[in-house]
């Protein structure tokens, strides 16, 4: 780890076990604070992005760990909040989809970067993961929002939607990766 790139994504990892210990609290301090770090986290991954491509930091290491932090930065996000029923009812069928496409896609990267075949993550996929994004921290934020903004079913409305790009991007990778099989 000798660049500030990475450092930056091993701090998104280290903001995982606070995250899931803010869900323990009480109150809306729950809430907010796991709202909280969840963007803090965010931040790091948008500003070790931008420190890597800035200042030529770029790194195995890197390339290797960003997406494996972003992956556990989400699905921690998502098992907490099932586990503490932030996300209830038919929501937990579009966090299921979400996880299962992580994983799916990152076993078919892995598997296509063995054959020296890379697949570039496409402008749909980057919108499904800003709608997942924003659908998380609606839904870390959750009852306790201010009473004008109907934090849990406007994060719902948007897992759902993230889900469906999910499910559409997903066979858009495998698509892509067959070919190679």
């Amino acid at each position: 780890m000798n660049n500030f790139a990475n450092i930056l994504t091993f701090s998104r990892i280290l903001m995982i076990p606070l995250m899931m210990a803010a869900f323990y609290l009480n109150g809306n301090l729950s809430y907010w604070l796991t709202f909280s770090i969840f963007v803090t986290a965010g931040i790091t991954d948008f500003l070790d992005g931008y420190v890597a491509r800035r200042f030529n930091q770029t790194s195995k290491l890197g390339t290797l760990m960003d997406p494996i932090a972003d992956k556990l930065l989400i699905g921690t996000a998502l098992l907490m909040m099932v586990a503490f029923e932030r996300i209830e009812g038919y929501s937990i069928i579009a966090a299921v989809v979400i996880l299962c496409r992580e994983f799916a896609v990152s076993g078919l990267r892995e598997f296509l970067a063995e054959l020296k075949v890379s697949v570039p993550v496409t402008y749909l996929a980057k919108w499904k993961t800003t709608i997942q994004i924003f659908a998380l921290g609606f839904l870390l934020v959750g009852k306790a929002s201010p009473a004008i903004i109907p934090a849990v079913l406007i994060g719902d409305y948007l897992l759902s939607a993230a889900a469906l790009l999910t499910l559409y991007t997903g066979y858009d990778y495998f698509r892509a990766g067959i070919r190679h099989m």
